[in-house]
């Protein structure tokens, strides 16, 4: 499977750390079948359910100026990014992974966030695929993952990481949250100049980015 913490790089040699719930969507686990509800029909249609803005007004970064680029997400195009791409398509086939989103803000050497929208054929896969990527990213980052934390709609994880380490790829401290949402997976990143700081924004962007999507 993919690396862990690639790094992304804006016009301005904007160095960018995002976490497996983004661009490294690398994930261990055994999905389970379920019946499917209110989907989106292509990556393009799912563009226009991604959150436009995010409230701490950071500028938004383009696409094409990420290495990867951000934007559409295919199943070919995320296990392409696996040292073992066969491997990493079987197990995206196995989650029921049709296409996701990706969409990132920042400015300089600051704050960064991110959001990524993933759609599957099931429930179950897509809150499968939240739930695994949520461990993993707590076992590379170090840090405090907490189940329906306050705030946040249930079956939410929220994964906080307040002393990074030199080793874990982030330049600052973070928040990251993953939810099942019916057929979708949704995960919110951001590195900010706190931990409260990162939290209130990730809590506000999560909220955002939900009533986006179908009812799940």
């Amino acid at each position: 499977m993919r690396g862990h913490g690639p790094l992304r790089r804006g016009g301005a040699a904007l160095l960018l750390v995002v976490s497996l719930a983004g661009c490294s969507h690398s994930v261990d686990g055994v999905p389970t079948a379920g019946a499917a509800v209110d989907s989106v029909d292509s990556p393009e249609e799912l563009e226009a359910l991604v959150v436009a803005s995010v409230p701490s007004g950071l500028p938004r970064l383009a696409d094409d100026h990420l290495d990867p680029p951000a934007g559409a997400k295919r199943l070919e195009d995320i296990a392409g990014y696996s040292d073992n791409p066969a491997r990493e398509r079987e197990v995206l086939e196995d989650y029921g992974y049709r296409y996701g989103w990706e969409r990132f803000w920042g400015e300089g050497s600051g704050p960064v966030t991110g959001v990524f929208v993933d759609q599957f054929e099931s429930r179950a896969g897509a809150g499968a695929y939240a739930e695994d990527l949520a461990r993993n990213d707590a076992e590379r980052y170090r840090g405090m993952l907490r189940e329906n934390a306050p705030h946040l709609p249930g079956g939410c994880r929220m994964l906080t990481v307040d002393d990074t380490e030199p080793d874990v790829g982030l330049s600052g401290p973070a928040a990251f949250v993953w939810c099942g949402h019916g057929v979708f997976s949704v995960s919110v990143t951001s590195v900010s100049d706190s931990v409260d700081a990162a939290e209130e924004e990730v809590r506000a962007v999560l909220a955002d980015q939900l009533a986006q999507l179908p009812p799940g």
